[in-house]
């Protein structure tokens, strides 16, 4: 009888433990001023959220990717504002790649966000668990 009671109790718990959902978070590092990149990210991030709306995306700008983000400079500024009424992902810039490229907050489209260190945040999101994109090609 303990057997059977045993065997059971662990066939329980071994389909709750299997059943559930691993969450899906990625951090993107961008640093790149290629548009190919940017399209390519763009690319990425789409795919993902269509297979699964509830994946948490984060993409980090730094470097030369700052002008991706930026209302008089962006190529996919449309794009860019699709992912955000979506909720998809969450665009965050380095505010000290920001001070050195004399970048104001009021040249980022609406809904980017600014974090003190780019490279911190993106650490940050693996030690959390999350995976991590280089977008480059």
């Amino acid at each position: 009888m303990k057997r059977v009671v045993l065997i059971s109790i662990f066939t329980i718990v071994s389909q709750f433990l299997w059943s559930q959902k691993v969450p899906y978070n990625v951090v993107f590092d961008i640093t790149s001023g290629d548009t190919t990149d940017y399209q390519s990210l763009i690319r990425w991030i789409k795919g993902i959220y269509g297979s699964d709306s509830t994946a948490r995306l984060e993409v980090v700008f730094y470097g030369q990717s700052l002008n991706m983000v930026l209302k008089d400079k962006s190529d996919v500024k449309d794009d860019i504002k699709e992912l955000l009424d979506k909720k998809a992902v969450t665009l965050k810039v380095c505010g000290a790649a920001m001070k050195r490229h004399n970048i104001d907050k009021s040249q980022l489209l609406a809904g980017v966000e600014i974090v003190p260190d780019g490279i911190y945040e993106i650490t940050t999101k693996q030690r959390e668990g999350w995976g991590y994109i280089k977008v480059s090609h």
